[in-house]
């Protein structure tokens, strides 16, 4: 196995736009720092949680993830177009009354998050059961993967923190911009 394009991968997956890293640039934007890191680490125990179970899965069911994976695709694509038009169309002038910035809401999220699903899925048959199937090294790479993706949550609080005044000047423009991330991330599902 190739370590680094396995790091690469990872990092990629988890850092560039998804349902969970709008939703905390949102929660950074409307609710603060401290509301969106405790979304992340909500998030990022469900990563772990969802990472543990695909690779357990993954091992039990290789021969019928391929159909589950299509039907997942398909769902998943529906979810973020439709999350993309829940920004697009967001109104910026009234106040927003927002349930998430929460550990619960973080948690949660993954679970129904088709970028995360599909990458947990996918990410242990593609690289790392090929290779080794003794449990200490995929629990290595179940621990691996959660912290690269803690990392890429952070990278959004930070980003959000940092330009937050921006980022709340700009509203609609960013709230566009972030609804063709989603569209660009449904189309990705399929490539």
């Amino acid at each position: 196995m190739n370590i680094t394009s396995f790091l690469l991968y990872c990092f990629i997956v988890t850092v560039t736009p998804g349902p969970t890293n709008i939703d905390i640039l949102s929660t950074v934007n409307n609710h603060g720092t401290k509301r969106a890191m405790q979304y992340t680490y909500g998030a990022t125990i469900a990563f772990g949680l969802l990472l543990a179970i695909s690779a357990m899965l993954n091992t039990m069911l290789i021969t019928v993830i391929p159909k589950i994976l299509i039907v997942m695709q398909i769902i998943g694509s529906i979810y973020m177009l439709y999350l993309a038009y829940q920004i697009y169309k967001m109104d910026t002038s009234k106040p927003i009354v927002n349930k998430t910035g929460t550990f619960k809401s973080g948690f949660l999220m993954q679970f129904l998050n088709p970028k995360v699903v599909t990458f947990t899925m996918t990410v242990f048959p593609s690289f790392i059961l090929p290779y080794y199937t003794a449990m200490h090294a995929v629990t290595i790479s179940v621990i691996t993967i959660t912290l690269i993706g803690f990392v890429s949550f952070i990278i959004w609080v930070l980003f959000g923190t940092i330009f937050k005044s921006f980022l709340q000047k700009h509203e609609k423009i960013v709230n566009v911009i972030m609804a063709l991330f989603l569209v660009y991330a449904a189309i990705m599902i399929w490539l």
